[in-house]
């Protein structure tokens, strides 16, 4: 069987595109999309993670504040910060980044953005909105996968879907987006027993659990569309050679960087058995940020227009 790549850049650029262009109409009213990150922190990753946030923003003609903080901030202190955010009308979309330091309690803190500012689409209001069905702000990555598997015309009513994971970011919000598109959805873990034969009923398989290359081929069903949301950094060039082969450019990657990006799902062994797989890097990763950019623009017609 012919395998085909799913782009999420393709897809993440037509959201962005039609984002512009909303954006442009929003303008003429003069109202601006607004979207504050707040940064906690110097932590390397998450300072990458967070200027791509306000790069694309910026691009996409919104306004973009960063509120950087240092470690040593307290709870109460990033709780002021939150509630002056709440309170400024030209913030349209919240988002904290995760993880914040030690002394500072997650939960509390995402309990403490306005629902109606949630573009993280964590707090307990949204999650209970999408619980009962609708489509609130909810989280980025799960809906950014909703739109890629409609724009390429993936069948979802009366599909059976197999979500690896069970995370409040990912794997849960998923199951529950597929189940609301009337897919028979199974919602598993790590720890399932009889995994493989689980995912093997899958004609959607989304893997978000953390494991590089966990799911291999005895887990997909022929014909399946396996979706990686994986994004697991290895370093040993053994494991590279063992997962991609001994010509492949990833090793020559290794021996540059001392690393690369590996997802959830073996990199080569869902070719010839799937109909359609997400590569990583590539595949997922570009619709988390195109989606939080959409949930500002959504946020932002819901309060000021």
């Amino acid at each position: 069987m012919e395998t085909r790549k799913l782009s999420g850049k393709i897809t993440a650029d037509a959201i962005k595109s039609e984002i512009v262009e909303e954006v442009i109409q929003l303008k003429k009213q003069g109202i601006v999309p607004g979207l504050a990150t707040v940064l906690v922190g110097e932590d390397p990753a998450s300072e990458m993670y967070v200027g791509s946030k306000v790069k694309t923003c910026r691009e996409l003609g919104m306004f973009s504040e960063l509120v950087k903080m240092p470690a040593s901030t307290t709870q109460e202190q990033l709780m002021e910060t939150i509630e002056a955010l709440n309170n400024n009308n030209d913030i349209d979309g919240i988002l904290v980044q995760l993880p914040l330091p030690g002394q500072i309690e997650e939960n509390l803190i995402l309990e403490a953005i306005r629902p109606d500012k949630d573009v993280d689409g964590l707090h307990p209001v949204n999650i209970g909105k999408l619980t009962k069905g609708g489509t609130p702000l909810a989280p980025c990555t799960p809906m950014g996968i909703m739109e890629m598997l409609a724009r390429e015309n993936v069948e979802i009513k009366g599909a059976e879907a197999v979500v690896v994971g069970r995370s409040d970011i990912v794997g849960k919000p998923m199951a529950l987006l597929l189940l609301h598109q009337h897919a028979t959805v199974t919602i598993c873990h790590s720890r399932s027993r009889n995994l493989p034969e689980i995912c093997r009923r899958a004609d959607i398989l989304v893997v978000a659990v953390g494991r590089p290359a966990m799911i291999t081929r005895e887990y997909i069903k022929e014909g399946a569309v396996v979706i990686d949301v994986g994004t697991n950094r290895i370093t040993s060039l053994d494991q590279v050679v063992e997962l991609f082969g001994p010509d492949s450019p990833r090793t020559e990657s290794i021996k540059k960087r001392g690393s690369t990006v590996v997802g959830d799902v073996h990199p080569l062994d869902p070719y010839g058995i799937a109909s359609a797989v997400t590569p990583v890097p590539g595949g997922v990763g570009p619709l988390t940020i195109a989606h939080l950019m959409k949930n500002t623009l959504i946020a932002c017609k819901e309060r000021r227009t």
